[in-house]
């Protein structure tokens, strides 16, 4: 029976991948790296229905073991190395009301190649949404590294000019103490109102609220090489979340 839930935890997982082939089903841990994003879902307390969009019948398979719904195979079209985020959740919120007659009113966005979360992080940012009603979306952010007020671009000729205009006299020669602090937007949730995405054609809408995450959990996994740093990171002591059953797992 499908879940009435009006969250919608949507989980995008295209078969192709150049940097790092196979990536969705990578093992970390031994464990697919897919199933870290459907464990997080899984681990809410607002009992999200749990949806997974690719266009690869292995990774279906894997997403429907650990506790997803694949009720449907992405297009081609929409599992090409440019294609938007915006398209593919069009596509899966329209076959849903086409099919099934579901909507949900919020939309969770788990990207796979961000594994690592704290366990109420689903929680943390769907309560955020619905505490802030002129709040289009919650997206994850961590204090930047380098602050971009002290980030320049190369003019044709040359010559350094400020990245933006700031406002702030010689941002670049002010201590760093002076200056705003940056958030970095990381890939490990965004949540987004259903309005959002139908209304104003977008994935974030225009008033986006923060969800501050730990920078020890910022990682992305896109090459070879961010393989490495976690692998690094795990060795040294960095416990990812312990994967536990879940929906469906039990007859795998």
């Amino acid at each position: 029976m499908v879940s009435p839930s009006r969250v919608l935890a949507l989980i995008p997982a295209r078969g192709g991948s150049k940097s790092l082939p196979r990536k969705n089903l990578h093992p970390l841990q031994g464990i697919p790296l897919l199933a870290y994003s459907i464990q997080a879902a899984c681990e809410s307390k607002r009992h999200p229905r749990i949806l997974v969009s690719t266009d690869d019948d292995e990774i279906a398979t894997c997403a429907e073991s650990w506790g997803a719904e694949v009720p449907f195979r992405r297009p081609m079209e929409l599992a090409q190395d440019d294609t938007l985020d915006l398209p593919v959740f069009l596509h899966a919120l329209n076959w849903l009301e086409a099919e099934e007659g579901y909507q949900p009113d919020i939309v969770v966005h788990l990207r796979p190649t961000s594994p690592l979360r704290p366990p109420d992080l689903v929680d943390r940012a769907v309560e955020i949404l619905e505490a802030k009603a002129d709040a289009d979306s919650v997206r994850a952010v961590i204090p930047a590294g380098q602050n971009p007020y002290k980030m320049w671009r190369m003019t044709p000729a040359g010559t350094l000019t400020p990245l933006f205009d700031s406002g702030i006299s010689e941002a670049f020669n002010q201590p760093r103490q002076a200056l705003p602090q940056a958030y970095w937007q990381t890939g490990h949730i965004d949540v987004v109102r259903l309005r959002s995405l139908r209304e104003k054609r977008s994935m974030t809408g225009d008033v986006i609220y923060p969800v501050q995450l730990d920078p020890r959990y910022a990682i992305d996994l896109d090459t070879p090489q961010d393989w490495e740093r976690l692998s690094s990171r795990l060795e040294a002591g960095f416990d990812l979340p312990w994967i536990r059953p879940t929906r469906g797992e039990e007859d795998r």
